[in-house]
Formats: C-alpha cells, sequence, structure tokens
C-alpha cells in the first residue's frame, strides 16, 4: 500500500486524463450541488476576508490529508487487483464512515457530519476521487476537486470552518 501511495504521489496525469478528471469533476459537483441545494447544506454567505489562509488551511487538511489515506492508499492501481470495484467501494464506505467518527469523536461541533445529505455527498465526493484516482494513476486531481469544493463551501455557500467544528 506505501507503494501505491508513493506512486499515485508521483504520478501526474496527462491531457486525457485531466480530461476525463475534469468530466468526473463536474459530474461530482453538479450531484452534490443538486443535493447540497435541495437539502440546505448550500446557502449563499459569502466570507470576504481571510480566503486565502482558508485555501491553503483546505488544501492540507481535509483535502491532502484524506485523500492520501482514503484514495493513495486505499484505491488500486489498474491492472493491480482483479476487483477494483471492491476496493473503490470499500474506500469510498470508509471515507463515509470516517466523517461520521470526526463527528462522534474528535470534532465536537460537526453535527452537520452525520446528516444522511451530508454524508451522501461526502460518499458522491468519494466515489469521484476514487474513480480520478483510479483512472489517472495519480492522487492529485482528487485533492485538487476536494480542496476547491471544501474551500468553495466555506467561502461562500455556509460551510463550517474549523472553529466552529471544533465549538
Amino acid at each position: 500500500m506505501i507503494r501505491r501511495l508513493i506512486r499515485s504521489l508521483l504520478t501526474w496525469p496527462d491531457f486525457k486524463g485531466w480530461g476525463l478528471c475534469l468530466l468526473i469533476g463536474g459530474l461530482t459537483l453538479a450531484f452534490i450541488s443538486v443535493v447540497a441545494g435541495l437539502t440546505g447544506l448550500l446557502h449563499w454567505q459569502p466570507r470576504t476576508t481571510g480566503w486565502p489562509l482558508r485555501l491553503l488551511s483546505v488544501l492540507l487538511v481535509p483535502a491532502f490529508s484524506e485523500e492520501v489515506v482514503f484514495r493513495g492508499l486505499l484505491v488500486p492501481d489498474q491492472g493491480e487487483t482483479r476487483r477494483p470495484a471492491l476496493w473503490i467501494g470499500a474506500a469510498v464506505l470508509i471515507f463515509v464512515a470516517w466523517h461520521v467518527i470526526e463527528a462522534l469523536f474528535i470534532l465536537p461541533g460537526a453535527h452537520l457530519f452525520l446528516k444522511p445529505a451530508f454524508l451522501t455527498c461526502a460518499g458522491v465526493l468519494g466515489l469521484g476521487c476514487a474513480l480520478m484516482r483510479y483512472r489517472t494513476g495519480s492522487i492529485w486531481p482528487a485533492v485538487i476537486l476536494h480542496c476547491l469544493l471544501v474551500w468553495a463551501w466555506q467561502v461562500g455557500f455556509g460551510g463550517p470552518d474549523i472553529r466552529q467544528l471544533l465549538a
């Protein structure tokens, strides 16, 4: 698994791979936008200050740190296993379960993480990121998607920041 992670960190998608990632990312964002919009997870609430620092913090945690574990370690390389869908499905389920564990034991203010709509969105994000990682062999498109999604949610659409989750 460590070799898999190292390969995913050292691999950069080619032009066709980035095109596929744009398609997967677009579909992921569209589905999440619909679910989050219909369930009240999204509401226009722009924050006008601190967004560059927030971008850096979201890039490190949760985007990079979670992608290393849930996609870099758990998602196989193409041809590595005869059952990639099983590994990808397990990675997605573990990713969703991680958010429940965070809400119950690590982030006392993260009640939002227990809502079915949020867990659905987390599952869709996990699947989109896992497919990008599997198809390109690179973790970086998943890190970018994860980072931009959480950052946009926190900066423009009412998503909580870490201070709120620790409260």
